[in-house]
């Protein structure tokens, strides 16, 4: 990440990793933080505010329907214990095709997820997925795995570019 780095978090909800990225990004990037999620949002607002980070940007969305980006214009995209849910309400189909269409050639897709273990918070087990499942369901647009890795004990991050299509 570099300091004119344009990162988009998706289900950003209140933007615990919002503000985190703002702050290791520093001013010269966009930060922005995306949800439908109204009192989230200002929450992000005025968290933001009161850590002067005056470079976060805070759109209300919903992910299932478009993300309001023109094409190619974001480096890094980060889903945080969102991609369950969004294949929970259906396919995933939309925020999928919609990431890859805003995530520059050699963007990255971020997801944090929980581990498919029974302890620990998170959803119940069904809907889970594992790091295998990840990268099965990104596969058909255009994702390829770079890298996988533990978060804490009950979270790994799974990082993606955007391979040839059927890989």
């Amino acid at each position: 990440m570099g300091p004119s780095t344009v990162f988009l978090d998706l289900g950003c909800g209140r933007g615990d990793y919002t503000v985190a990225i703002a702050e290791a990004i520093g001013p010269a990037g966009k930060i922005y933080g995306v949800d439908a999620w109204e009192e989230g949002l200002a929450e992000l607002k005025t968290r933001a505010a009161a850590r002067s980070i005056g470079n976060i940007h805070t759109i209300s969305a919903d992910l299932n329907k478009a993300i309001p980006f023109e094409d190619h214009v974001v480096d890094i995209c980060l889903m945080a214990t969102v991609l369950h849910d969004l294949l929970r309400e259906g396919t995933g189909e939309v925020p999928l095709q919609e990431i890859r269409r805003v995530l520059k050639p050699d963007g990255m897709l971020a997801i944090v997820e929980f581990k498919k273990v029974e302890d620990g918070p998170g959803p119940p087990l069904s809907i889970r997925l594992s790091d295998r499942e990840v990268e099965e369901v990104l596969r058909p647009f255009g994702f390829r795995k770079e890298r996988v890795r533990e978060v804490g004990p009950y979270h790994y991050l799974f990082i993606a570019s955007i391979g040839m299509r059927g890989n």
